[in-house]
């Protein structure tokens, strides 16, 4: 049997819920909150739990060396399909490598990287603790680290919309949800990560919502993506709206002298 737990799903998370407007709209918003601290290219990225190459393929093709590092072999025959479609000097920015968010220091042989994403994988660990060293420890003085989360704050609302309601009152105390992949998932809060990255020697910077109205219906396919993007990427950016965001996005800055 294999170990790859995604070997199941790959398929249909690149080309279901990555193509969907949800998904094209949580890449975009993204991307623009990343750009807005990340240094000039051609600096490192690294991308960890990185799959098929949605977040950081679009930062090659901007001039970033992108190094995409997942332990799935299934989520990287999903990303070297995808590279081989693209210009060849993008291809030459890119590198995929096997290995566990937690080992990255080591597969990577010890770089220190401009930025480390980490985008939709500290909801599949159990204890986002040595996941977020592992990440911390991979950044140089004064890179990035950018992680997006289940937000625990809001995991009653989609549940109350369903007319759920034993689920959703449950939620109020839960830690984690069921995801839309059919895979348990655990939550984390703004503030919690915040330490962790705090205790890593990251400062953070900036947090962001990904998704809120988005999230709460049944997007078509024919709907116009840049109208959902441009209201998801402006609500993303003030309260209340981004607190009740179903993830949110937070970055910090490496310290100068860690």
């Amino acid at each position: 049997m294999s170990d790859d737990v995604w070997a199941s799903l790959a398929g249909g998370f690149v080309d279901g819920a990555y193509a969907t407007v949800k998904g094209q709209v949580r890449t975009y918003v993204l991307h623009q909150q990343l750009m807005e601290h990340l240094p000039e290219p051609p600096g490192a990225v690294l991308d960890v739990g990185g799959g098929a190459g949605h977040q950081s393929f679009p930062l090659a093709r901007e001039g970033y060396r992108v190094t995409l590092l997942d332990s799935s072999p299934a989520m990287l025959a999903q990303a070297e399909q995808r590279l081989a479609a693209e210009a060849p000097e993008v291809r030459d920015r890119v590198r995929l490598v096997r290995a566990r968010g937690e080992d990255a220091a080591e597969a990577t042989g010890g770089e220190r990287f401009a930025a480390v994403l980490c985008h939709g994988v500290l909801m599949y660990v159990d204890d986002p603790g040595p996941l977020i060293a592992a990440l911390c420890g991979c950044a140089a003085p004064d890179g990035i680290v950018s992680v997006m989360a289940l937000n625990a704050e809001t995991l009653a609302i989609r549940p109350a919309l369903e007319r759920r309601w034993a689920d959703a009152l449950g939620a109020f105390e839960a830690g984690g949800e069921r995801g839309v992949l059919g895979v348990d998932t655990r939550a984390d809060t703004v503030e919690g990560l915040a330490e962790l990255l705090r205790a890593n020697g990251v400062e953070p910077v900036a947090w962001y919502g990904v998704w809120l109205f988005a999230d709460l219906m049944d997007l078509a396919p024919t709907e116009e993506v840049s109208a959902v993007a441009a209201v998801e990427l402006r609500a993303s950016r003030q309260d209340p709206y981004r607190r009740l965001s179903r993830v949110f996005h937070l970055l910090g800055r490496s310290r100068a002298n860690a």
